[in-house]
């Protein structure tokens, strides 16, 4: 009965998260005002949202206690493209665009929504970057990790929800270097370099594989548990 509880609870979400992004993907882009400059966006920018932020460590780790622990096979057929990104989120701002608005400092935005200048802190690395082009935005789970543990099952409206989703802690910005390091690898492969971030980081994955029912390996489950324990240092 938890079983089809918690499958009936990702449908839905699923389902909410794909309605919302097909409304964006059809959304009308907002008429820019005659005089604004360059650097003017302010009727099209929503106010400033703090990073989605998941569940305490005693959750985390109920959780994961929870995840399906079962090895992954590189299932064949992956690609990004399976995965729509990034879709419109209002106006004419897509999700990149949002995400670096809503971890930036001061960031300024163009009439297209394009970041021409803000500061970055990227959590995994702890490096400053000062130009929207030094920061990609990136999925806590990889895409292809979530097609290897469960959503190559999935819908392509369901995958572009994933892809997309502001809503629960998935999409963070962070420097180029240390996305491109991280690849697609799991935490039993990979951990941000700045150890202080283990914390939030362990709590943000489980939280996101919980949510969409993706399975966890049994090194990428023992790596979380330990990653979880630096809450308490």
């Amino acid at each position: 009965m938890i079983g089809v509880t918690r499958h009936l609870r990702r449908t839905a979400l699923l389902t909410a998260l794909s309605a919302l992004a097909g409304l964006a993907l059809t959304a009308a882009p907002a008429t820019a005002t005659p005089d604004a400059g360059p650097q003017a966006s302010t009727a099209q920018t929503p106010p400033p949202r703090e990073l989605p932020e998941p569940p305490d460590a005693v959750k985390a780790r109920e959780l994961l206690a929870n995840l399906v622990v079962a090895d992954e096979d590189d299932i064949p057929g992956y690609s990004r493209a399976k995965f729509p990104h990034w879709i419109t989120q209002h106006g004419t701002c897509d999700t990149r665009e949002v995400v670096l608005q809503r971890d930036g400092q001061d960031v300024v935005q163009d009439d297209q929504c394009r970041a021409v200048s803000g500061t970055w802190y990227s959590e995994y690395d702890g490096k400053t970057i000062t130009s929207a082009s030094g920061i990609d935005i990136d999925h806590v789970v990889p895409l292809k990790e979530a097609w290897r543990s469960g959503a190559s099952q999935w819908t392509t409206p369901e995958r572009r929800a994933f892809a997309n989703d502001l809503v629960d802690s998935q999409l963070i910005a962070v420097s180029a270097g240390s996305n491109r390091g991280k690849g697609d690898k799991d935490p039993g492969n990979w951990r941000p370099p700045l150890q202080s971030y283990w914390c939030t980081y362990s709590r943000a994955w489980i939280s996101v594989k919980a949510t969409y029912q993706l399975t966890a390996n049994p090194a990428e489950a023992e790596a979380l548990s330990g990653m979880l324990d630096t809450c308490d240092a």
